[in-house]
């Protein structure tokens, strides 16, 4: 009888001693498992962000510090490899630069022979057709050069107080007898109070020619173009309007890219280079803009350029 109390006693003790061991393995293995999230979290918003950040776990278990170890080393390859990217492609878009400033060059002597060449000879055909190609290479390079400065970040805009009024309506009616002659209605929106935008003028007048030009190389068969200027709280809006054929939304961002042609660009008649948005969304860019795209095919394609607004002072 007097053994059974020692044996319930040690027994008591033993079962003690197992919850002490599993709640000090429960809070063990919690303290792991929140510091896991933790670790999970903070990689996930890093890799999100594409920040150069490092894990950080204030902890004694050394399994969880050679894992914050190991990922940090990884972390610091990837911010290496990101680095070496930039610096290879920027190093591509120089030499893209000078390449198409080396090509240009010869090709502008060229065309100085073949103008002398037709003052002496101006009805030879060949000459005429041989000029023309030349002429389209020189504006092919022209937009690859121009495309390769602002890329390699080598253009200087200068920014200035622009009257987007007066702009819009001399750059449509550079357009207005290819327009008229192709039977385009065309609709124009410009208030009559002046409107100013932060921009540069040689910089805007080539986004509304570019974005002109697509209209009529792609949107002609709407046979019709719009262009509306209007205003909102901090921006200035240009919309070049056209109910042609449209684009997809699939291809919505990729008309962006360079070299990117709709299918339509097979037909000669209506060939681009596929460098005219890329080289206008470059440009709205740099002076703090954007372009934006909406496009409803068959029905109304509105590409819209967003400037900076500038107050009026009189």
């Amino acid at each position: 009888m007097n053994e059974h109390p020692a044996v319930f006693l040690l027994i008591c003790l033993i079962v003690l001693l197992f919850a002490i061991i599993f709640y000090q393995q429960f809070i063990f293995t919690k303290g792991i498992q929140t510091n896991l999230k933790k670790i999970s979290e903070k990689l996930s918003d890093i890799l999100k962000d594409n920040s150069d950040e490092k894990i950080m776990v204030f902890t004694d278990n050394k399994i969880l510090m050679n894992l914050c170890e190991q990922i940090n080393c990884l972390l610091l390859d990837r911010q290496k490899i990101k680095l070496d990217y930039k610096r290879q492609e920027l190093s591509s878009k120089k030499m893209l630069s000078n390449i198409s400033h080396d090509i240009k060059t010869p090709l502008t002597v060229i065309l100085g022979y073949l103008e002398i060449l037709l003052l002496n000879n101006p009805e030879n055909e060949d000459l005429q057709k041989v000029k023309a190609k030349a002429e389209q290479v020189m504006e092919l390079i022209n937009q690859f050069f121009t495309l390769a400065k602002l890329e390699a970040g080598d253009t200087d805009i200068e920014i200035t107080k622009i009257n987007i009024n007066e702009l819009c309506k001399e750059n449509v009616l550079d357009f207005y007898e290819i327009l008229h002659r192709n039977g385009c209605k065309v609709e124009l929106s410009i208030p009559e109070q002046p409107l100013y935008v932060q921009g540069n003028q040689d910089a805007i007048s080539r986004i509304l020619y570019n974005l002109l030009s697509n209209v009529l190389r792609y949107g002609s068969d709407g046979n019709y173009i719009g262009l509306f200027l209007r205003e909102e709280s901090h921006n200035i809006c240009i919309d070049v309007v056209d109910k042609g054929k449209g684009i997809e939304k699939e291809f919505a961002e990729t008309i962006f890219e360079r070299l990117y042609t709709m299918e339509d660009s097979r037909n000669r008649k209506i060939q681009g280079s596929g460098l005219g948005l890329t080289i206008a969304r470059h440009l709205a860019q740099q002076m703090g803009g954007e372009i934006l795209l909406e496009s409803e095919p068959n029905i109304r394609t509105v590409f819209t350029v967003k400037l900076k607004k500038c107050l009026y002072e009189k």
